[in-house]
Formats: structure tokens, C-alpha cells, sequence
């Protein structure tokens, strides 16, 4: 059945819960902390968070797309069981739901204010040139850290977009530590793609690029620990505009003790649980610091 295909391709290739989850907390916690103080508490800009939260839902879904097109001859050499390869879907099927998410985007963003058609415009710009891989991609490929960042730079787009609902759509000025709060966007970016790519050695797929493969597992796991680092500081730094950090900085160390172990386990034995706990711990430490960041503008207002 044609449903059941398309519930397993999100299955495989964009789980929806998962995905669900970790975008309502980064729109919570971008939203809160940009909106003015007397709209936060009010019901009136419920439609902005549910606006927020489909719009950004529907780039990440168009970003996965993308990803289909641009990988289709690695993955048919590579990864012959993913879905467009062996033949579950086709890029056409994917190009037509990217062109209707880019029409539900933009009715969302008309519904809520012409305004941010502006910020919509730049996000999918940059996803154009993304899908291009920049117009290089054989460079691309042979210089990792500048594609990681260059494709890491959509985030801080992306939380500038859900920013903007809170305040550009309304005509009112950016809230302060913006610049702080867009830095937590690319940190948090980086520290889930490299999460999802630090691999155990038996876990390697030959011609398939990871992190652990390029830089090694130690070299790899440090360079996740450092964005993980560098999140956290951007995540109090913006807090701090907004009133006291100390419920996030327990936040952060609650985090810390509990993947602690498990930094030091991959280390060590780099087994395949070990890679696989990792990549969860990028993801809840995502979650948990956007709800905090949510939570404590919240009661700080």
C-alpha cells in the first residue's frame, strides 16, 4: 500500500516523533526568548508558535530531500538498502511533497506576516545552494570541516526565521543576545551532525565519510565535546541577557555528569552501543537546553 511505503520511508529516513520533538523545543525556547515580555504569557501568539513549528518541521523534511538527490549515486553504490535506492520512493515523488511543504511555507509565513517572507527567502536560498553543495562539491568533499560549516550555516538561518516570528512579524526590534541565541543554533548543529557521525570502527561503510573515519574516534569525539562546550556557553550567554542562568548552568551540569561515562566509554572500546549513545546524548542535550533556555526566559519574565 502506498501509505504504508511512506511510513516506512519516514521511518527510515525522517522520523517524525523524534524530529517532532526536538524542533517544538528549539521553536519553545527560540520563541520565548525573542518575543517580547508582554506577549509571552498571552495566548494571542499561539498561531506564531504553531506557524514556527510547521515552517521550520517542513525544512528540516525539505533538507532530508535534498539529501536524497544530492547522495542518490553514493547511496546506490554505498547504501543500497535506503529507501530511494532500492526503490521504495522516487526523487520525483520527494521533489513534488518539497514543493508543497515550499507552498504551505509560505502561506504560513503570509498568514502570520508578509514580513517574514523575508527571512523565509534566505533559508531557502541557502538550501538551494546547499542542494548545489555551493556550486563545489568535489572541493567540498575533499575539505570536511568547511562542509561541515558550510552546511551548519543553515541553522543559525533556521532559528533567525523562528526568531523573526516573535518579533519581526510584530515590527518590533530583535530581542538582545540575538547574535548569542543564533551562535546556539550553529554550536547545537554541529554537535548533532558530528554526534550522528562518530561511528565505531566495525560500524564503517567503505566510500561512506564519517567523522570518526576522517579525523579518528578520539579526534572526533573531542571535536564534538568541544561544540558541545561552545552551545553551552552561547546557551548562558544569551540566557544572560534575559535574567538569571543559574537554573541552566545545573542544567549543563546534570547533562555533563550523565554523558561523561559515556564520552569516556567511546574512548576506550568505540563499540557500536557506544557510537549509538552518543548520537542519543547530541539529541537530548538539544532538547534539554532549548526547553531550559524556554523555561527560564519564561519565569524570568
Amino acid at each position: 500500500m502506498a501509505s504504508n511505503r511512506w511510513w516506512v520511508y519516514q521511518r527510515e529516513r525522517f522520523p517524525i516523533w523524534r524530529h517532532g520533538f526536538l524542533i517544538a523545543a528549539v521553536c519553545f525556547g527560540v520563541l520565548t526568548f525573542s518575543m517580547p515580555a508582554a506577549d509571552v504569557r498571552r495566548p494571542a501568539p499561539a498561531g506564531r508558535w504553531v506557524a514556527a513549528f510547521a515552517t521550520v518541521f517542513l525544512f528540516f523534511l525539505q533538507l532530508r530531500i535534498a539529501d536524497e538527490f544530492k547522495d542518490y549515486e553514493e547511496d546506490r553504490r554505498c547504501r543500497p538498502h535506503r529507501p530511494v535506492p532500492r526503490g521504495l520512493v522516487q526523487l520525483g515523488e520527494l521533489k513534488a511533497i518539497a514543493a508543497g511543504a515550499a507552498a504551505l511555507q509560505l502561506g504560513l509565513a503570509l498568514w502570520v506576516s508578509p514580513r517574514l517572507l523575508m527571512p523565509l527567502a534566505a533559508v531557502w536560498a541557502y538550501m538551494l545552494l546547499m542542494a548545489r553543495e555551493f556550486f563545489a562539491p568535489a572541493w567540498l568533499k575533499r575539505h570536511a570541516v568547511i562542509y561541515l560549516f558550510s552546511h551548519t550555516l543553515v541553522l543559525p538561518l533556521i532559528y533567525l526565521y523562528v526568531s523573526a516570528c516573535g518579533w519581526f512579524a510584530k515590527g518590533q526590534p530583535p530581542p538582545g543576545g540575538l547574535g548569542f541565541l543564533l551562535a546556539l543554533g550553529f554550536f547545537t548543529g554541529l554537535v548533532v551532525e558530528i554526534g550522528r557521525k562518530v561511528w565505531a570502527p566495525t560500524d564503517e561503510i567503505p566510500g561512506v565519510q564519517t567523522y570518526s573515519r576522517l579525523w579518528g574516534c578520539k579526534a572526533a569525539i573531542g571535536v564534538w565535546a568541544a561544540a558541545v562546550l561552545a552551545a553551552a556557553i552561547s546557551l548562558l550567554l544569551a540566557a544572560g541577557r534575559h535574567g538569571s542562568t543559574a537554573p541552566l548552568l545545573g542544567l549543563i551540569a546534570v547533562l555533563g555528569a550523565a554523558g561523561l561515562p559515556c564520552v569516556r566509554r567511546f574512548m576506550t572500546l568505540a563499540q557500536h552501543r557506544d557510537a549509538e549513545r552518543i548520537e542519543r546524548l547530541s539529541g537530548i542535550f538539544a532538547l534539554m537546553t532549548h526547553v531550559g533556555l524556554g523555561l527560564t526566559v519564561w519565569i524570568n519574565r
